[in-house]
C-alpha cells in the first residue's frame, strides 16, 4: 500500500510538473545547438547552463536572473583569466585565489546569490575543466548570453497566448479557498464542532502561502507582458490587482483571528446565534464574488467584473448587517471578536472591489453595523 501511495504521489507530481521539465530540457538543448552549430563555439557549457539557471527561477524573476547570469559569467571569466595567467591552471592556490577573488568582487558590487554563485562556478570551471586559451573572443560570455536569451524566449512562447491565465487561476483558487474557509467556520459554529473549528484555524494559518502565490503570480504576469510587445497594454490591469492583493492579505489576517475566536466559541456550552452563521456565509459569498470580479477584470471583462463587484459589495454589507443584529446584546468575548472581524474583513473586501476612499467605506460599513455616524 505504501509503495502504491508513493507511486501515485510521484505520478501526480509528474502530471503537475512535466511542462517546466519539458520547457527546461528543450531550452537547454536549443541553447547548446545555437552555440555549437550557429556560432561554432567549442564546448559551450555555459549556454545550456545559463538556460537552466534562468528557467529554474520563479516566473517574474527571469529577466533579472538572465542579466545576473550573464554578469556573473563575465566576472568569473575575467577573474579566471587574470589568475590563471599569474599562477597557472589547476593548482590548489589557483583554485583558492580564483574563488576568493570572485566572491569578494561579487560581494563588493552587491551581487545577489545567483550572480555570486554563477561567477564563482564560471571561474572555477575555467580553472579546473577548461582553462582560458588566451583567445580574444569571449566565448563563455556569449554562451551565457545565448542561454539567457533562449530561456527568456521559452518563457515568452509558453505564456504567449494567455499571459494572464496563471494569475487568473491563482486568484480563483485563493478567493475560493478563503470563501470555503469562512463557510467551514460557520458550519463548525452551527454544530459546536471543536474539531472542525480547529481544522478551519489550521487552514486559516496556511492562507498566507496563497497570498504569497498571488504576489508571485503578479510578478510573473508582469514579466510575461513586458516580454510580449503586443500585450504590454494589459500591464494596466495589474495595478488594480496589486491593491486587491493588499486588501485580501488584510482580509486573510482578519479571518485568521476570526477562526481563532471561533475555536474558543465552539468550546462553550451555548449555541452560536443563527445570525452569526448568516453573517459568515454572507461574508463567504462576498469573498467569492470579489474573486470573480478580480478574475473578470484581469480577463478584460469589465461588465462582468462590475456585476460581481456589486454583488460582493452587497454581500459584504449583508454580512455586517447580520452581525449587527448581535451587536450590543449580551455576548461572550469570542462572539464579540468575531463580530469585529466580520466588520474588518468586510471593510477590506469593499476597499478591494470599490474605488472609494477609506472614509466612505468605513461610513457604509458602520452604518450597516448600526453604529452612529461620526
Amino acid at each position: 500500500m505504501v509503495r502504491i501511495s508513493g507511486l501515485r504521489t510521484a505520478v501526480g507530481r509528474l502530471r503537475r510538473g512535466w511542462r517546466p521539465v519539458l520547457e527546461a530540457t528543450v531550452a537547454a538543448t536549443v541553447a547548446w545547438l545555437l552555440a555549437t552549430r550557429l556560432l561554432g563555439h567549442p564546448q559551450p557549457f555555459f549556454a545550456p547552463a545559463a538556460a537552466l539557471i534562468v528557467l529554474g527561477q520563479a516566473r517574474g524573476q527571469r529577466i533579472r536572473r538572465a542579466v545576473e547570469v550573464v554578469l556573473g559569467v563575465a566576472a568569473g571569466v575575467l577573474v579566471a583569466d587574470l589568475v590563471v595567467q599569474a599562477l597557472g591552471p589547476g593548482s590548489t592556490w589557483t583554485v583558492f585565489t580564483v574563488i576568493l577573488l570572485t566572491v569578494l568582487l561579487a560581494v563588493a558590487f552587491g551581487a545577489t546569490g545567483v550572480t555570486l554563485v554563477q561567477a564563482a562556478v564560471s571561474a572555477l570551471y575555467l580553472v579546473v575543466v577548461a582553462p582560458p586559451d588566451g583567445s580574444l573572443v569571449p566565448f563563455r560570455f556569449v554562451d551565457a548570453l545565448v542561454g539567457g536569451a533562449v530561456a527568456l524566449a521559452a518563457s515568452l512562447l509558453v505564456d504567449a497566448r494567455r499571459p494572464l491565465a496563471p494569475l487568473v487561476a491563482e486568484v480563483r483558487r485563493t478567493f475560493d479557498e478563503l470563501a470555503g474557509l469562512l463557510g467551514g467556520i460557520a458550519d463548525a459554529l452551527d454544530d459546536r464542532d471543536e474539531a472542525a473549528a480547529l481544522a478551519a484555524l489550521r487552514q486559516a494559518r496556511g492562507m498566507d502561502a496563497r497570498v504569497d502565490g498571488l504576489r508571485d503570480g503578479v510578478l510573473a504576469a508582469g514579466e510575461a507582458l513586458r516580454l510580449n510587445v503586443r500585450r504590454r497594454q494589459h500591464l494596466g490591469r495589474l495595478r488594480s490587482v496589486d491593491e486587491s492583493i493588499r486588501q485580501i492579505d488584510y482580509a486573510v489576517r482578519n479571518v485568521r483571528v476570526l477562526a481563532r475566536a471561533g475555536v474558543t466559541l465552539s468550546r462553550l456550552h451555548t449555541s452560536a446565534p443563527a445570525e452569526l452563521g448568516a453573517a459568515l456565509r454572507s461574508l463567504a459569498e462576498a469573498v467569492s464574488q470579489a474573486g470573480a470580479a478580480l478574475a473578470a477584470d484581469l480577463n478584460g471583462q469589465e461588465e462582468t467584473a462590475d456585476r460581481h463587484a456589486t454583488r460582493a459589495d452587497e454581500s459584504a454589507l449583508a454580512a455586517v448587517r447580520a452581525a449587527g443584529q448581535l451587536f450590543g446584546s449580551t455576548q461572550t468575548l469570542p462572539l464579540a471578536m468575531i463580530i469585529g472581524q466580520v466588520r474588518a474583513t468586510a471593510i477590506d473586501l469593499l476597499r478591494g472591489v470599490n474605488p472609494q476612499d477609506d472614509a466612505a467605506v468605513l461610513a457604509r460599513v458602520d452604518d450597516a453595523l448600526g453604529l452612529p455616524p461620526v
